[in-house]
């Protein structure tokens, strides 16, 4: 993982900071994906302004994260192998860091391999998230996963304004 800025300060007093706690987040995203739920605070804020239609944008507390990323791993039949390409660039808030990397795996219902590129921006108090807020390369995972056509499709039924 390279930085923008030399030196990891945070979590130095025994509790993780934002680049620790995201590296917990990946190596749970390649064990499946349980146990992402622990790093987050209990009143958590987890934000895709860029969801497409139909999945929230916004999801208040961590019970409520889980709930749907449970029902998000079972509709989507994917095994993460990889998080590449990762870059964090420090904020002036040592909680907060913004994180580039590319998450690439398998579809395993049809062997397909793909990736997709995200940033996020995340903040970390008392070792815990209280706010992620992820942009998402949409396009890209619904071409690896096959559903790209209905992706197309949402964004044509879609209200506008």
């Amino acid at each position: 993982m390279s930085e923008n800025t030399p030196g990891n300060t945070a979590g130095t007093t025994g509790v993780p900071g934002p680049v620790e706690v995201f590296e917990a987040a990946q190596k749970r995203w390649l064990e499946g994906g349980a146990g992402f739920g622990e790093l987050l605070a209990e009143d958590a804020v987890v934000e895709t302004p860029f969801a497409p239609p139909g999945r929230p944008r916004r999801v208040e507390g961590r019970r409520e994260f889980t709930d749907l990323a449970e029902r998000g791993r079972a509709a989507l039949p994917v095994r993460f192998e990889e998080v590449r390409d990762v870059v964090v660039h420090r904020t002036d808030d040592p909680g907060t860091i913004v994180v580039e990397y590319e998450l690439a795996g398998t579809v395993t219902t049809t062997g397909l391999r793909g990736a997709a590129s995200f940033v996020a921006v995340l903040t970390v108090r008392d070792g815990k998230v209280v706010r992620w807020r992820e942009y998402q390369n949409t396009a890209a995972i619904a071409a690896a996963t096959g559903t790209l056509p209905a992706l197309l499709a949402a964004y044509g039924d879609a209200p506008t304004g």
